[in-house]
């Protein structure tokens, strides 16, 4: 199954943006855990990380003045103890999760459906449109609010009690839908990409608890939060200024934007550099709605800076890392005919701009100087089929439809005599891979 949302995680931020072969790189190391935690299935700090998000969904203007309005009702007015008000507490946020949960199982369910539909440019296009139009509704340029009417009705539902915390939960998750929207659709995006029903149900649980943290804690203890700001207002700016940087990654093959064939230091440093004047600029801390014009000007180049950064940090982690790399072939027709003409091993690595995890394999995998040296030795036939857009064809698609297998990525390994050796569907590490190229033996 492709994960092509597994890249965009690590490029949200300059310095969280990197990974491949330079083991030793401290990049590297930083998006190493969140990567492994999805490979291994194990999803630890991948879900660490969904509940973060959740956390700082509510601190947005959205959701933040609603917790001691909302608390208020089973709080402070309906709990008789604390443990009474950890219950409504708690009624309240598994509402929020009643309505949030569902949603990752359907992203889940349909991924295969959204990770063909990521071969169109069109589509990419479109989906681009979109995170800009959520960034822009962040930069408060409109409200994707329901109506005060609706919302009004929404609050009085439920009654008192667990039962009415629990409805009240539910239709809060509802009337928070301009901060929670933006997120959410990144969120089911990624979660589209991995195919894993039971762990998208569980992600958008874990929002859920993330987004209620707050609530729960007010609730139980009634402690005093500070109050509303133009904080709340930065808080909307970082998700803007991450909706940008999501845009620019779907959109990253459609743009005309130099591609560095290695990881160059200078390029990562000017992501650094460009990240900085950013923030100093105002790219955060400013809005667009001050007054003054030269505020929002201020703001507005802060934010070609920060998503400047944000591209050239992309463009870096998508670039291979310095050293030897296999002599790939694009003609798979050829290929096979070569390693049976010379009795040698065939590789075969179907791949695509929109697939994570053949972005990942290549730049940490089939980069890895051990597997080139390896291939090396073995004299393998290496062979690549791109599914790209702009450069699918009929004679790709026959290759790969010849395998069996809809989703990328897809490496096989032929032995001399083309029999088929091994398949990998996910992405793999170097080590695990010099495994496979062992089994020729």
């Amino acid at each position: 199954m492709a994960r092509p949302w597994a890249g965009v995680g690590a490029a949200l931020s300059v310095l969280l943006v990197g990974g491949g072969v330079a083991r030793a790189d401290w990049v590297s190391s930083l998006e190493a855990p969140f990567r492994d935690a999805l490979t291994s299935g194990s999803s630890t700090v991948a879900l660490g990380t969904v509940f973060l998000a959740g956390v700082a969904t509510s601190l947005t203007p959205c959701v933040y003045p609603m917790i001691a309005i909302t608390v208020s009702v089973f709080g402070a007015t309906e709990a008789k103890s604390k443990t009474h008000g950890a219950a409504l507490s708690l009624a309240y946020v598994l509402g929020m999760a009643a309505l949030f949960t569902p949603l990752g199982i359907l992203a889940a369910v349909t991924g295969g459906v959204f990770g063909s539909l990521l071969a169109n440019p069109f589509v990419i296009a479109g989906l681009a449109l979109v995170f800009v139009a959520m960034a822009l509704s962040m930069f408060g340029a409109f409200d994707l609010a329901l109506p005060a009417s609706l919302q009004n009705r929404l609050a009085q539902m439920g009654g008192v009690g667990w039962k009415g915390a629990f409805v009240l939960g539910f239709v809060s998750g509802l009337i928070a839908a301009p901060c929670t929207g933006p997120v959410l659709a990144v969120l089911l995006t990624w979660i589209s990409t991995t195919g894993r029903v039971a762990f998208g149900g569980l992600a958008l649980f874990v929002y859920s608890l993330g987004l209620g943290v707050l609530f729960f804690v007010v609730g139980t203890f009634a402690v005093s939060l500070p109050k509303s700001g133009a904080w709340l207002e930065a808080v909307k700016s970082a998700f803007g200024a991450v909706m940008l940087t999501v845009a620019v990654y779907f959109a990253r093959d459609l743009l005309p934007l130099p591609r560095p064939v290695e990881r160059e230091t200078w390029l990562l440093g000017a992501a650094g550099g460009a990240f900085v004047v950013g923030l100093l600029f105002g790219a955060i801390h400013r809005s667009f709605h001050d007054p003054s014009t030269s505020v929002r000007v201020r703001k507005a180049v802060g934010l070609v800076f920060l998503v400047g950064a944000a591209t050239a940090a992309i463009l870096w982690a998508q670039a291979l890392p310095p050293g030897a790399k296999i002599a790939w072939l694009d003609d798979y027709d050829r290929a096979r005919a070569v390693a049976a003409a010379e009795q040698r091993p065939l590789l075969v690595d179907f791949g695509a701009s929109w697939c994570g995890a053949c972005g990942e394999l290549d730049r940490e995998t089939f980069s890895d100087p051990r597997v080139v040296s390896e291939a090396v030795r073995r004299n393998v036939v290496a062979v690549r089929v791109d599914l790209s857009p702009g450069k699918d064809s009929a004679e790709n698609r026959a290759a790969l439809a010849s395998y069996g297998h809809k989703g990328l990525p897809l490496v096989v390994l032929h032995e001399p005599g083309g029999k088929e050796a091994s398949r990998v569907t996910a992405f793999m590490d170097a080590e695990a891979f010099l495994e496979v190229l062992d089994r020729l033996d």
